[in-house]
C-alpha cells in the first residue's frame, strides 16, 4: 500500500512541475498558427552581437522560428567589431549624421569583417543546430544595390565616402533559400547601381537593409534587436516604454528621437507602410527576446503597425 501512495505523489508531482510548460506552449498555439508559414526579417545587433551567452540563445530563437514553420531571415552589421578591426589596422573611426565615414582602406576592412567575421560566426551558431543557416551579402545576386549617400549636414552636402543609400533589391535568391528550408544571413553591404563604378561596394546601414528587404520580401513582421527595452514614452524624464503605435504617430516622434533610434525607427515606419504587417523593436540584452515577442501575449518592446485603413477608422467612429 505504501508504494501505492509514493507512487501517487510521485505522479501528481510530475504532473504539476510540468503544467506550467503545457501552459506555455498553449499560450503559444494562437501565434504559432498565425505565424505559420510566415516570412519574419531580423536585425541582428546592439549587445546581442558581442555577449556570447545572448548570440547563442538568438542563434536557438531563430532556429527555433524555423522548426515552428515561420521562415527567418536574418540581416546583420558589425558596429563593434568593425571599429575594433579599425583600431587594429590603424585606421581612425569617424562619425558623420551618424554614419561612419567609410574610406576605401576602411571599406576593404568593413567587408572582411562583415563577411568573413561576423557572417561566419552567425552562421556557425545556427548551424550547430542542422545544417540550416546559408550566409550571403548585399553583393551577391544583387540582392542590395546602392548609390553614393551624400547626406547633409548643416546645409551642407558632406562626402561620407562610401556609404550607400539603397536603390533596388532583388530577393531572388533569399526566396530560393528560403523555399530550400534554408536561413538566409545576410551582411548589410551592397553593389554599385553606377555604371562608372563596376566592383566597387557600399557598406549601408543595417537596419535600413533590413527593412527593405522586410518590405520587398513582404514578410509578416519586422525586428530589430536594440540595446534598450523599446521605445520610450518620454525619455528621459521616463522609462515607460510605448508597446504599439501606428505608423503616423511613430512619424510625429522621429524628430525627438535619439541619434542612434532614427535609422531603427525610420525602418520600422518604411517597413509598415510597404507592405510589412508589424515592425517591432525589441530588448536584445533580454534572452530569448525574439520568442518572447512572437509567441506570448504579452510581448516585449514596442511594436509599430500600418496606420488603420479610413473604413476602419468610420467602422470605430460608428
Amino acid at each position: 500500500m505504501s508504494n501505492g501512495t509514493t507512487g501517487t505523489t510521485t505522479g501528481t508531482t510530475r504532473k504539476h512541475t510540468a503544467l506550467p510548460k503545457a501552459r506555455i506552449l498553449v499560450e503559444a498555439l494562437p501565434w504559432l498558427t498565425r505565424h505559420h508559414g510566415k516570412t519574419v526579417v531580423i536585425k541582428f545587433g546592439g549587445n546581442a552581437m558581442v555577449n556570447e551567452e545572448l548570440k547563442a540563445a538568438f542563434a536557438q530563437d531563430v532556429v527555433f522560428l524555423r522548426h515552428a514553420g515561420l521562415k527567418p531571415v536574418v540581416v546583420h552589421g558589425g558596429g563593434p567589431q568593425i571599429s575594433a578591426a579599425l583600431d587594429r589596422h590603424g585606421i581612425v573611426s569617424e562619425f558623420k549624421a551618424g554614419l561612419r565615414v567609410t574610406t576605401e582602406d576602411a571599406m576593404d576592412v568593413v567587408r572582411m569583417v562583415l563577411a568573413g567575421q561576423v557572417q561566419r560566426e552567425l552562421v556557425g551558431l545556427l548551424n550547430q543546430h542542422g545544417p540550416l543557416a546559408v550566409g550571403l551579402t548585399g553583393e551577391d545576386a544583387h540582392t542590395i544595390t546602392a548609390t553614393k549617400h551624400t547626406p547633409e549636414i548643416d546645409g551642407e552636402l558632406v562626402d561620407i565616402g562610401r556609404v550607400g543609400e539603397i536603390t533596388a533589391i532583388d530577393t531572388g535568391a533569399i526566396e530560393a533559400l528560403l523555399a530550400d528550408g534554408r536561413i538566409p544571413v545576410v551582411s548589410s553591404i551592397a553593389r554599385s547601381q553606377d555604371d562608372g563604378d563596376l566592383g566597387h561596394v557600399y557598406n549601408v546601414n543595417a537596419d535600413t537593409a533590413a527593412a527593405a528587404l522586410a518590405a520587398a520580401l513582404g514578410a509578416e513582421t519586422l525586428m530589430v534587436l536594440t540595446d534598450v527595452e523599446g521605445l520610450y514614452e518620454d525619455w528621459p524624464d521616463s522609462d515607460e516604454v510605448i508597446s504599439r503605435l501606428t505608423a503616423t504617430e511613430l512619424e510625429k516622434l522621429l524628430p525627438e528621437l535619439s541619434s542612434g533610434m532614427v535609422p531603427k525607427m525610420e525602418g520600422c515606419l518604411h517597413a509598415v507602410r510597404n507592405g510589412v504587417n508589424t515592425a517591432r523593436v525589441i530588448d536584445g540584452r533580454v534572452q530569448h527576446s525574439i520568442l518572447l515577442e512572437i509567441f506570448t501575449d504579452e510581448g516585449i518592446g514596442t511594436m509599430v503597425v500600418p496606420d488603420p485603413q479610413k473604413d476602419e477608422q468610420e467602422g470605430d467612429a460608428a
